[in-house]
């Protein structure tokens, strides 16, 4: 087993737009039955980088033995030609991270590969083992040693502890030990397994690349290589896929609780996550939005990226002219100098800048996808009514955000979700607007076609799919 780890970046990840926004979590990749393996992980990851922009790793398998790369920073700063080549193999799997659970650094990097009595295996995880703590001092109190601070590393402890002789059978004994979010690629010598949580919290996606299978978070991953995409990788289901095909099989009864704010913000407009295209969903939430809370105004305006497709719903439903009043600088977040005389909302004018001939004048409906401390929503109205709007009408296209998530979102405390403790008309208050409006649940859950319940909306209700949060609510609540 061989394992190389990149220098640190020199540069910082770049952050969200403002810090009002969700971290973005992981992305998970793999291939298996191809030439190029690393090269088309690599690839695949680079269309995933929207998840995280942290760390990011890929290891292979040659048959023999396995070999993994990894770095902070993002995915073209660590995986350099000459490294890929190095990376040989016809399977590799990838990750790229953002933490929600763990500490910033290289040692956290996935995928993890460790060597135990059943061999070499490599894990990459995307989601938020709730009962991880628990486990992890019950591990420790019996003499387990931990590599890292994630909660990824619990699984490979309790694999490598299984008394199944079979890896399928270990595999499964070990998730059975474990509660959360989790989607995952393991990387054996001569087979990839693909593995989702009974929930399904976090997509994971099935494609074909000629003969060889590949598996990604997203299918926007798929259309970058040239892949069909298959199917969903279904709720407990674990899927091998080595030379001779795909194996399919159920490791624990399907309970769906998938994550709405996929369709909200996480994932990318060009993919198909939970069966359902992103883009067609975000318009139809724009859309639902205008029904709702409609707005006597001249324009509609997104806050770039985030709430472009649910403006364009918004636009087309309110029959108003969709503008592109504010313009997003793509290639902040590596090094700047700030200028000695303090410029009020700095941070938020260097990613985002108004254009004040769209905006003068002009009564605006500002569309974005939340709003979670309020801070960034009210600099962005600020923004806009220095750029001469006569008036500002925010609309968010989900409800408001009034729980943490403990599933793979890097959200703040109870006490910092400005919707947790204030009403609309304060929020509305405080961020400056005229008006402001957000989605009903009812209409969230009627956007992405929700109607046997299969979504979870834990954020947005309080009501959580698993036991096992409590005390981490506790915890949460007391920071």
């Amino acid at each position: 087993m061989k394992m190389v780890e990149a220098a640190g970046s020199l540069f910082p990840p770049p952050q969200p737009v403002g810090d009002d926004k969700f971290h973005d979590h992981c992305g998970v990749f793999a291939v298996c039955g191809h030439p190029e393996a690393a090269k088309l992980t690599y690839l695949g990851l680079y269309a995933l980088q929207h998840r995280g922009q942290e760390s990011a790793g890929i290891a292979v398998s040659d048959g023999e033995q396995l070999s993994c790369h990894k770095g902070m920073g993002h995915v073209a700063e660590i995986f350099t030609p000459e490294i890929l080549q190095q990376l040989t193999g016809r399977l590799a799997i990838g990750h790229t991270r953002y933490s929600t659970a763990g500490d910033t650094d290289l040692r956290n990097a996935q995928p993890l590969i460790v060597s135990c009595q059943k061999g070499p295996v490599a894990l990459a995880h995307n989601g938020n083992l709730v009962n991880a703590p628990a486990i992890r001092r019950d591990l420790e109190s019996r003499g387990a040693i931990f590599q890292t601070t994630s909660d990824t590393e619990v699984i490979q402890h309790y694999f490598a502890r299984s008394k199944q002789a079979g890896t399928p059978e270990a595999l499964a004994d070990a998730l059975d030990r474990v509660e959360g979010a989790y989607s995952l690629v393991a990387l054996f010598k001569e087979a990839v397994y693909a593995i989702r949580d009974p929930r399904g919290f976090r997509p994971l996606c099935l494609g074909k690349l000629g003969d060889a299978w590949v598996v990604a978070s997203e299918t926007c991953a798929f259309d970058l290589i040239g892949a069909t995409y298959e199917r969903e990788v279904e709720p407990g289901e674990l899927a091998i896929l080595e030379g001779r095909g795909i194996t399919s099989l159920r490791f624990a009864p399907a309970h769906p609780s998938q994550c709405i704010f996929e369709h909200v913000y996480f994932s990318r407009p060009d993919s198909v996550i939970f069966g359902r295209s992103v883009q067609a969903s975000r318009e139809m939430l724009g859309r639902l939005l205008a029904r709702e809370h409609p707005a006597e105004a001249d324009m509609v305006v997104p806050v770039p990226d985030s709430g472009v497709a649910a403006a364009i719903g918004f636009a087309e439903e309110a029959r108003l002219p969709l503008r592109f009043g504010l313009i997003r600088n793509h290639y902040v977040g590596r090094t700047f100098i700030e200028p000695s005389q303090r410029i009020r909302d700095f941070g938020v004018r260097l990613k985002l800048n108004p254009v004040r001939s769209l905006l003068r004048g002009r009564r605006i409906v500002l569309v974005d996808d939340s709003i979670i401390r309020g801070t960034t929503s009210r600099k962005i109205v600020g923004i806009v009514r220095e750029a001469g709007a006569r008036e500002v009408h925010v609309r968010i296209s989900c409800p408001p955000t009034i729980s943490p998530c403990f599933y793979g979102i890097d959200t703040p405390t109870r006490r910092e979700l400005i919707a947790a403790t204030q009403s609309v008309e304060e929020i509305r208050q405080f961020i400056g607007a005229d008006s402001l409006g957000y989605l009903s649940i009812e209409a969230l859950r009627q956007a992405v076609g929700d109607t046997d319940g299969r979504y979870c909306l834990a954020c947005y209700t309080a009501n959580y799919p698993t036991r096992v949060q409590e005390p981490l609510i506790a915890a949460r609540n007391r920071e």
